[in-house]
């Protein structure tokens, strides 16, 4: 079959994880040229690398050919196969740069994932395991990938530059995906959070939680924000703090925020009460973009909407990031699929910023290594 499937050519080193993601779940083919051709230092980043070899072990019949100066990669992907993994991640990107792709593959695999991934678990570049738990597994939810078995449980943290985080996550198998329609994302009802400390002194999580409150407070009178100091072993290697805030709808919309301290030896420190008040106001500024998904799940609920069954689902997103915008045109590449992009004014929703109601019919995507019981 896959040598029947066209092979999909790209060039850059751009969007590598979308292309690899739907690459695996399409069975196409791709080749990818001159990445990062003309820097002094060609090919791929460490990262990179150790996000293929991550596909690799997920995968079972993969073909990865990399040239000599990494400038170029063909991969020609097999069956998702899933099991007991472990990986460890490079610790120049967050473990979350990793998890984001599994939770687009796990539902699929021949058999449930259970993976430990170890490195960074929060740092200021990509999404922490923190956001990935409270706003990711609720939405794999509504599209029926749901039971005991999906979680992620953080056993260390680990903050950049030297990481030593750990975490657990595990997800159940789905044959198919139900549909959904999810246009109104209702009033925010609560507001709840994690104020993480390492190695640094437990009273930085307190400082944060009282200055995020003395703004959220003027909002919304149910706030609940844990602190999570860890001590010893369960540390990491460097110092750091941050905070993670969560808002969560009458209609179980949840949209987040975060941030974390410079990394150690980097840039000028942070106060913590200036981190949770600028926290406060980042999750204030996602909850004014608005929509049903947060941001940084856009694509995930817009792929879950593609590989649905073959009926209409609906999904009102506040205006779509970048990173989105290109996921949507790797869509049409490898799975031939259209969204009708409908925009609405704040007027016609009486709150907030534009926002956009995507519409799409799945391809009905049936996982057919999904071992029969």
């Amino acid at each position: 079959m896959a040598g029947e499937a066209q092979c999909l050519s790209y060039t850059g080193c751009n969007f590598l994880r979308q292309r690899l993601v739907l690459a695996t779940l399409s069975g196409r083919p791709l080749k990818i040229r001159k990445i990062r051709a003309k820097e002094e230092d060609p090919g791929l980043r460490d990262f990179e690398a150790s996000f293929i070899r991550l596909i690799d072990k997920v995968t079972n019949g993969s073909r990865i050919e990399i040239n000599q100066t990494g400038t170029t990669l063909y991969y020609q992907p097999g069956l998702l196969y899933g099991g007991s993994l472990e990986h460890d991640c490079s610790p120049s990107r967050g473990i979350g740069y990793y998890l984001e792709s599994l939770l687009c593959l796990a539902p699929f695999m021949k058999h449930p994932l259970k993976i430990v991934l170890r490195g960074v678990t929060n740092d200021q570049v990509d999404p922490s395991v923190d956001v990935l738990k409270a706003t990711s597994l609720p939405l794999l939810k509504k599209f029926g990938i749901n039971g005991e078995s999906l979680e992620i449980k953080i056993n260390r943290r680990g903050m950049p530059p030297k990481g030593g985080g750990e975490i657990l996550f595990t997800c159940p198998v789905r044959k198919v995906l139900q549909p959904v329609q999810f246009t109104d994302p209702g009033k925010i009802k609560r507001i709840r959070g994690t104020a993480y400390s390492v190695r640094v002194s437990p009273q930085m999580a307190n400082r944060m939680v009282e200055s995020a409150r003395g703004i959220l407070n003027k909002f919304l009178p149910d706030i609940y924000i844990y602190t999570d100091h860890m001590k010893g072993v369960n540390s990491g290697k460097s110092p750091g703090f941050g905070m993670c805030l969560t808002a969560e709808t009458i209609n179980g919309t949840i949209l987040s925020a975060e941030l974390a301290s410079n990394p150690q030896g980097q840039g000028a420190a942070v106060l913590p009460e200036e981190l949770g008040q600028n926290c406060a106001k980042l999750l204030l500024e996602e909850i004014y973009r608005g929509g049903c998904v947060d941001s940084t799940n856009q694509s995930l609920a817009l792929l879950l909407m593609t590989l649905g069954q073959r009926d209409v689902s609906k999904v009102l997103l506040g205006p779509l990031s970048p990173y989105t915008i290109e996921f949507l045109r790797h869509l049409r590449s490898f799975f031939q699929i259209m969204f009708k992009i409908e925009t609405k004014t704040p007027e016609e929703e009486h709150m907030g910023g534009e926002k956009v109601l995507m519409t799409c019919v799945g391809i009905g995507f049936c996982n057919l290594s999904k071992t029969i019981r």
